[in-house]
């Protein structure tokens, strides 16, 4: 009981988090590129409007570093209690934001401000997440409790994507331009008190209070993980581009490619990410529990081969027909990059020490963030000079692939051996030790005796 407590209370802010971060991804394509950073050339509107959707990337190390130190030197969940507050006081607030036809560049300003407040607050949001569920587990289970936060990216998703679609089969376009796009981000309030409500009910992880009770918290983390951890920081980065890079053109930009540069509605590209969504939700704890058998290794390897193959054919198939299109999307997010997904939040946090996991793993996993975040941005502007090309695309989308690939290759086989595995070591060594004090006790009693 006190394990499904846990894992729902990391599912549950997990989840609200990305349902606010990726609302307004969303909403970048259909509402704020109009009513936020209107122009007589649509090219310019969208790639303003990706800007501030980069400018929410950008700032996840800023909130990384804030809530890993708080994390790794206050405790988990006081970080996770703060970022959930952040997160959905500034969706609830950019709800409320004017537009620009009505007080002009006010507008764009604030709603780039409250997209830097969020991407602080999912910044540290996502690792705190992952270690509620992963230093929680024991080793045979690992891999399949680190899935489950990993689970708020689609649920988040599909919330938000069927929040619009909702609202948008009920409303004229004038009314949801209207006022009709403000309603899923001032619901978020709602679902905040829910998931801070659950989180208030759990403990400190073990690991972290072993650490802390045994006086052994670093004072600056950020110091000591740059000292001892540099290579695994870096590991961090080079494996999260190549599939980070495919996972925000197929989660965020397809909505605005599918609509814009192929010609499909769009209650068509809704769909097609709902469908692939809702996929996710069902490979993602599979995959996550198959870990702990063959190891994350093997699935990311396996996973970045297959999407490598496919990184063209996807691009030259989708236009062709909605079936392709729906078929497509289903492969590559609801299955091969769900399972790459599934194995990334254990796999990476099992790089570090627990004094500096928190740091660790969130700074590494944010920067890689804060780089394809800007993706839509690259991608609107060659579409622009240079039309939809698949083979532009897809060429670009492997080019990162090949690179996480080769560092994936050459990465430690996490499940055999970890830094939760050696950490396990020296408490019992620690143990094996003070019983052998006491037992000299005793016996020095006993002679004197």
């Amino acid at each position: 009981m006190k394990n499904v407590k846990i894992l729902l209370a990391s599912l549950a802010g997990s989840v609200i988090e990305w349902y606010d971060f990726y609302l307004y991804g969303t909403a970048t394509g259909l509402v704020f590129t109009t009513l936020f950073f209107p122009s007589t050339n649509p090219a310019i509107s969208i790639l303003i409007a990706f800007a501030t959707f980069g400018a929410g990337y950008a700032a996840r190390p800023i909130g990384s570093l804030i809530f890993g130190h708080m994390g790794d030197r206050v405790g988990r969940k006081a970080s996770l209690m703060l970022t959930l507050i952040g997160m959905g006081g500034s969706s609830f607030l950019i709800g409320l934001l004017p537009t620009y036809a009505q007080v002009g560049l006010l507008a764009p300003t604030l709603l780039v401000i409250l997209r830097l407040i969020q991407g602080i607050a999912l910044g540290g949001e996502w690792g705190g997440a992952v270690l509620l569920a992963t230093e929680s587990a024991t080793k045979g289970v690992r891999g399949f409790f680190g899935s489950i936060p990993q689970l708020g990216v689609p649920i988040g998703l599909v919330l938000g994507t069927f929040s619009f679609t909702l609202i948008s089969s009920l409303t004229t376009e004038a009314q949801f331009m209207a006022w009709g796009w403000r309603l899923p981000f001032l619901f978020s309030a709602v679902l905040i008190v829910l998931a801070i409500w659950i989180r208030s009910g759990i403990e400190e992880t073990p690991e972290f209070k072993r650490k802390k009770d045994n006086g052994e918290l670093a004072k600056l983390p950020i110091v000591q993980v740059f000292k001892y951890n540099k290579k695994d920081i870096f590991r961090i980065i080079g494996l999260k581009i190549g599939d980070g890079f495919f996972n925000v053109f197929l989660m965020s930009f397809i909505l605005v490619y599918a609509t814009t540069y192929i010609g499909y509605t769009r209650d068509v590209a809704l769909f097609a990410l709902t469908l692939s969504c809702a996929t996710m939700i069902v490979t993602m704890p599979i995959v996550g529990y198959f870990s702990d058998f063959i190891g994350r290794k093997k699935i990311y390897i396996g996973g970045l081969i297959t999407m490598l193959l496919l990184a063209i054919p996807y691009f030259v198939l989708i236009p062709i027909n909605s079936t392709y299109f729906f078929m497509l999307q289903v492969i590559l997010l609801g299955v091969i990059w769900a399972a790459i997904f599934a194995t990334q939040g254990t796999f990476f946090s099992e790089l570090f020490p627990a004094n500096v996991r928190y740091t660790g793993l969130s700074f590494g996993y944010q920067i890689a963030a804060a780089i394809v975040g800007f993706g839509p941005m690259l991608w609107t502007s060659l579409a622009t000079e240079y039309g939809a090309s698949p083979y532009l695309f897809g060429g670009l989308m492997m080019a990162g692939l090949l690179l996480s690939l080769l560092l994936a290759v050459f990465s430690p086989d996490t499940r055999m051996i970890s830094q939760y595995e050696e950490t396990a070591e020296k408490v019992q060594e620690h143990e094996r030790m003070s019983d052998a004090q006491v037992e000299v006790a005793m016996t020095t009693t006993s002679s004197n005796s």
